[in-house]
């Protein structure tokens, strides 16, 4: 099959549109299961469907929202080093739950205030940034299994 030069294999503007038709079905979707998510700050469609996707392939792991932190793969884990004790990352968990807290969180810092604030207050009480990144994902987490709720366990299609 020849390319030729002239003609663009993919019209751009095609794409644009399907994508805009995925993300209004995803909305639509996330507003039928959860609607609250689409309210919080730095939660879209895409992160809110990773986030409902973990929780509905593990209901049986939604006992706490400490369990959801751990299912998210953002609860604390307890380090030591010689005579200083810290908590780490935790490294664990399903990789796409906490690709959507990283993503709330990074969008938090650029456009709320409030978690801006946050991150200037700990840096000044000598927190790391990745330290800071954790317990914000955590503050995430919290939020939004509050929002989830508790899902209906029932037969799956």
């Amino acid at each position: 099959m020849a390319v030729h030069e002239d003609r663009p294999l993919v019209q751009f503007g095609v794409l644009s549109e399907q994508i805009r038709v995925v993300d209004a079905r995803l909305a639509r979707l996330v507003e039928c299961h959860a609607p609250r998510l689409l309210e919080v700050v730095g939660i879209g469609p895409d992160t809110a469907v990773a986030l409902l996707i973990a929780v509905g392939d593990n209901p049986e792991r939604l006992g706490s929202e400490a369990s959801f932190a751990a299912l998210c793969g953002v609860s604390p884990v307890e380090r030591s080093s010689g005579r200083r004790q810290f908590r780490r990352l935790n490294r664990g968990g399903d990789r796409q739950a906490n690709a959507a807290l990283h993503r709330i969180v990074f969008t938090r810092l650029q456009v709320d205030s409030r978690t801006r604030d946050y991150y200037e207050r700990r840096i000044k009480e000598g927190k790391t940034r990745r330290e800071i990144v954790r317990c914000l994902k955590r503050y995430a987490a919290r939020e939004v299994f509050h929002l989830i709720g508790q899902p209906q366990s029932g037969p799956r299609a």
